[in-house]
């Protein structure tokens, strides 16, 4: 089986890498096609995965549709030499499209109920949509949910052991205090009209953790040159590991948040927009949603200065992960059995 994944976010990469390992060790050939975003190629090579370079977002609305195009035409070309027999993507239209051309079907992995005008340009020409079951949003008779999150693919204890050692390069150990926090680029079609941090909040939420322990910043944009002094010196590939030793996560970024969340780690969604597995976390006790900067700035410290809240959020992920599946395994069986079947049937 030849199988070919649209990559256009650094935690698709994540999503993918541990069902596309086991796809070839059963003798399958994977193929991605990335995006040239934030640190995507870095951790395709890292990972050793099989990629070719795609497209590159520009600024813009007109210059993300001309994008689009190219990007359909890509895939199409690529298609056409590597033959595969399933496309997968996270909610891409140039994945769906090409994949209606090439006669292909296509399996989406989807988890942003407000990706709303990316949902009218894929869906149509998509077989699957794989959901979280705390999907908020019915998506008709394609829709097929599992009981679990996708950052649940690589951060599961069957995947995912974290590493102190990786702590060791930066001068920390498991015992010192420290936060990391996320600021996101907004230049994504369902950002428009939404924000986060201002950048007085930024100085204001720095400043008082910086009390607390070190601070340690992860940034889809360049830093202004008084932060630059925070930024995250570490590989990308070691994140998880930093995050997982952390006392908080506070940001803007929803994937960070969840993964923070999934790891027992404090909290805190400083964004308007919101998805059903952000929800359904903070029911279980691990996350907030507080888009208001004073708000969250405030939760931030309350929670480092109650006692035990490691260990608090630590029994939440216990409870959590007893309730949910491993969903790379998910994956994996799902997608070979869908494309034996339509072979089956075809």
């Amino acid at each position: 089986m030849h199988i070919l994944i649209d990559i256009n976010h650094p935690g698709q990469v994540h999503l993918f890498k541990h069902a596309a390992w086991q796809w070839e060790a059963h003798g399958h050939q994977v193929l991605m096609v990335a995006r040239g975003k934030d640190v995507t190629m870095a951790l395709l090579q890292a990972y050793e995965l099989r990629y070719v370079t795609g497209t590159t977002r520009q600024p813009g609305l007109v210059n993300l549709a001309l994008e689009l195009l190219r990007k359909t035409a890509l895939v199409v070309k690529i298609s056409r030499r590597f033959k595969p027999d399933v496309f997968l993507s996270v909610g891409s239209p140039a994945a769906a499209w090409a994949s209606t051309l090439m006669r292909v079907p296509h399996i989406v992995f989807e988890d942003t109920e407000h990706s709303v005008e990316q949902y009218i340009l894929y869906a149509p020409f998509t077989d699957v949509i794989c959901t979280p079951s705390c999907f908020t949003k019915d998506l008709g008779r394609k829709q097929r949910r599992y009981n679990g999150y996708h950052e649940l693919a690589y951060l599961h204890p069957n995947w995912f052991t974290p590493k102190p050692k990786v702590l060791h390069e930066i001068g920390l150990t498991e015992k010192d205090a420290y936060f990391i926090v996320r600021f996101v680029s907004w230049g994504a079609t369902h950002d428009v009209g939404c924000h986060g941090f201002s950048d007085s909040g930024k100085r204001r939420l720095i400043t008082e953790l910086e009390k607390l322990g070190r601070v340690i910043i992860t940034s889809e944009t360049p830093l202004p040159p008084d932060f630059q002094p925070y930024q995250m010196s570490i590989s990308p590939t070691k994140i998880h590991d930093l995050l997982a030793y952390s006392s908080l996560y506070i940001g803007e970024g929803a994937t960070m948040a969840s993964e923070a969340a999934l790891l027992g780690i404090p909290s805190i969604y400083v964004n308007p927009l919101t998805a059903g597995s952000l929800e359904e976390e903070e029911r279980y006790g691990l996350l907030y949603r507080i888009p208001d900067e004073n708000e969250a700035i405030k939760r931030a410290i309350a929670l480092m200065n109650t006692a035990g809240v490691r260990a608090d959020w630590q029994r939440k992920r216990q409870r959590l992960l007893q309730d949910k599946i491993d969903v790379t395994a998910w994956m994996v069986d799902f997608v070979e059995g869908y494309v034996l079947r339509t072979r089956r049937l075809a």
